[in-house]
């Protein structure tokens, strides 16, 4: 039997509005790879316990929750995937202020990452991706094959928020200084968790997109990697 070809992944990592989103999913539609958001797992995580009122301190309550939860990722035809949670697709109510906040707190438990840390190995297992994160490329991916690390200046982060956040009819629920002081506030909590704190891989190659555009950092990414020759 011929032996399976080894998948290939690339992190992106970083902190709330360096452009990891994007730039991920445009990286991925120009590779012709999936697109792996993590945060959206701790989000989903995050959505269970506020849909089941869940006392999340409580670590008998989270463990009896992360036994039971049943998340799946399907994959798109435009290689993205959507975050279904018992057979119901949660993707789109996983962004709300409320859940961005929880999911950060959460994330510092070492209960919920340890829940998810075998599930995003084993997306790995099936396709080359690109698996967006905080920890993708020191704790979940530590042997990637790339690995990248955005970061931007604190208000042009919050400028990005502020404009993605603004709803169709032009309502805007939170100020610019109220999402300023919401990502500071999680870069601390990243930053300074005890387990798998929001850093740079010793490896990653570092970009800062404070002055770029979304596709002028996926082309000097996807440089890196045409230049490497491996993808």
């Amino acid at each position: 039997m011929k032996n399976k070809k080894p998948t290939r992944v690339i992190t992106i990592d970083g902190p709330a509005g360096a452009g990891k989103t994007t730039v991920s999913k445009l990286l991925a539609a120009r590779l012709g790879c999936a697109y792996v958001d993590t945060g959206s797992l701790y989000r989903g995580i995050a959505y269970e316990v506020c849909r089941c009122s869940l006392n999340w301190h409580n670590d008998d309550e989270l463990d009896t929750l992360l036994s039971s939860i049943s998340f799946e990722l399907k994959l798109q035809p435009e290689g993205v995937y959507r975050l279904f949670s018992s057979g119901q697709d949660i993707t789109d109510y996983i962004r709300t202020p409320e859940i961005t906040m929880l999911s950060s707190d959460l994330s510092a438990k070492k209960a919920v990452r340890q829940a998810l840390l075998g599930f995003q190995r084993e997306i790995a297992k099936n396709s080359d991706a690109v698996f967006e994160g905080r920890d993708m490329g020191t704790v979940v991916f530590p042997d990637a094959s790339y690995k990248f690390f955005l970061s931007a200046d604190l208000k042009i982060r919050a400028l990005r928020r502020y404009n993605e956040s603004i709803t169709k009819e032009g309502q805007q629920k939170q100020t610019l200084l109220e999402i300023e002081q919401s990502i500071a506030l999680r870069d601390r909590n990243d930053s300074s968790r005890e387990n798998a704190p929001l850093k740079p891989a010793k490896d990653a190659i570092m970009i800062d997109s404070t002055e770029l555009t979304p596709e002028q950092v996926v082309d000097k990414i996807a440089a890196y990697i045409t230049r490497e020759g491996n993808f």
